[in-house]
């Protein structure tokens, strides 16, 4: 059986999971009830990085992928600060209804990512064709120029 992935942030972008984890299949868009999306992971770089939060009524879109067997063991290597945890996902594929995640509690005081890590996560929302309300949403984190 696949491994099913929630991407929800920069990896998103298919060409991003597909270089890392080779063997990946993109399978549909998904969301996740009573989450948000926040950019406070503190990332290895100084910048926030996407995370998930609980929060009641609201919903974060992202993207099932199915990995091959050793597909999580390759994006931990990438995932450095995360931790994984399986989720309940609504999405329009019977029979899909647990995947597994990143979330992180090694949060940082400046929620803030660079606009090219920001640019990743919008690239993928309209790869995949999430709701306009969805990447206008996105389109609203704030964000700095890399140095």
């Amino acid at each position: 059986m696949a491994l099913l992935y929630f991407a929800y942030g920069s990896n998103l972008k298919s060409e991003r999971l597909f270089d890392r984890v080779p063997g990946s299949r993109l399978l549909v868009p998904a969301r996740v009830a009573d989450h948000t999306l926040r950019c406070d992971k503190r990332g290895a770089d100084g910048s926030g990085k996407a995370n998930l939060h609980p929060l009641p009524g609201e919903w974060v879109w992202g993207v099932l992928y199915a990995l091959p067997d050793d597909g999580f063991e390759r994006l931990d290597r990438f995932e450095g600060g995360y931790e994984r945890v399986e989720i309940q996902i609504s999405c329009d594929a019977p029979g899909l209804e647990r995947a597994t995640t990143y979330r992180s509690l090694r949060l940082t005081a400046d929620p803030t990512p660079f606009d090219w890590y920001r640019q990743l996560i919008l690239d993928g929302a309209r790869e995949h064709g999430l709701p306009e309300s969805w990447v206008a949403r996105l389109e609203m984190l704030p964000a700095r120029p890399s140095s």
